[in-house]
Formats: structure tokens, C-alpha cells, sequence
């Protein structure tokens, strides 16, 4: 199983994703820690769909080992999302506004999603989980 946890930079995608991953005992994948690794930090529609390729390479190999990959950068364009290729999204919907104006205008509000938040609270991790289980039974 590939989640994708998405949305405008600060909107708690981290926040959410690393408590997530460990309650259902999945990988988590870090958007930031990837660019960083890779040392890429090519904000353009190219450099953003070779993230999501880069992303997805990652998580897809986290299910073929088994496991449940968590993935959360803002993937902020529907090719991007289609790049990434999630099974499940969750969409932080959480500010109206991110801090990088380039971001705000680029981010396409997605057309269908799994689980969608709107507030910010300490018990999302464990909605998203009950969700997940009732979702892939």
C-alpha cells in the first residue's frame, strides 16, 4: 500500500505523517529528506515531476519489501500526483496559504481524495488509521 499525504508546505503533511507511519507500522518517506539526499532542490514543474518519480521509485520498493510506505511532499500539480501514483491519499488542506507564493499559485486543488482534512488535531494519525484498515479490508 502507497499513501500519499500531500498539501502546501506547512500545512502538516510531516506533522502528520511520521505519528501515521508509526501507528500502522509503515515507512515513512520525507519529501525534504529525499531532496536533500539527492541534493536537488529544482522547484520547477521538471524538478517537481522528477520528485514525484523519485518519490514514488522509493515508496514502490517499500511495498515490494512488504511494508507500507507514508509519503508526504506537497506534490502540487495532478501530473505530479499521477507520478507518484498513490493507492491512498490524504490531502492537508489545513491553510489557505503556504509560505512560497510559486507553490501557492502551481497547487491544483485535486479532484477526488481518500481522506481529506480541513483542521489540524493530535488524533488525525489515528482517523487515518482506522480509515486505512477499514479501507483495504
Amino acid at each position: 500500500l502507497k499513501i500519499l499525504i500531500f498539501g502546501l508546505p506547512g500545512s502538516g503533511k510531516s506533522t502528520l505523517a511520521e505519528p501515521f507511519a508509526k501507528e500502522i507500522r509503515g515507512v515513512w518517506i520525507n519529501a525534504d529528506k529525499v531532496r536533500e539526499k539527492y541534493n536537488d532542490w529544482d522547484f520547477t514543474i521538471q524538478g517537481r515531476i522528477r520528485q514525484a518519480q523519485r518519490m514514488r521509485f522509493l515508496a514502490d520498493e517499500v511495498v515490494k519489501s512488504g511494508s507500507i510506505a507514508v509519503a508526504d511532499f506537497v506534490c502540487p500539480t495532478k501530473q505530479a500526483r499521477i507520478e507518484f501514483a498513490p493507492d491512498y491519499t490524504v490531502w492537508m488542506n489545513t491553510i489557505e496559504e503556504g509560505r512560497y507564493e510559486d507553490t501557492n499559485k502551481l497547487f491544483q486543488v485535486p479532484d477526488r481524495v481518500d481522506f481529506h482534512i480541513t483542521e489540524w488535531n493530535e488524533h488525525n494519525h489515528k482517523d487515518i488509521a482506522k480509515k486505512i484498515l477499514n479501507w483495504s479490508q
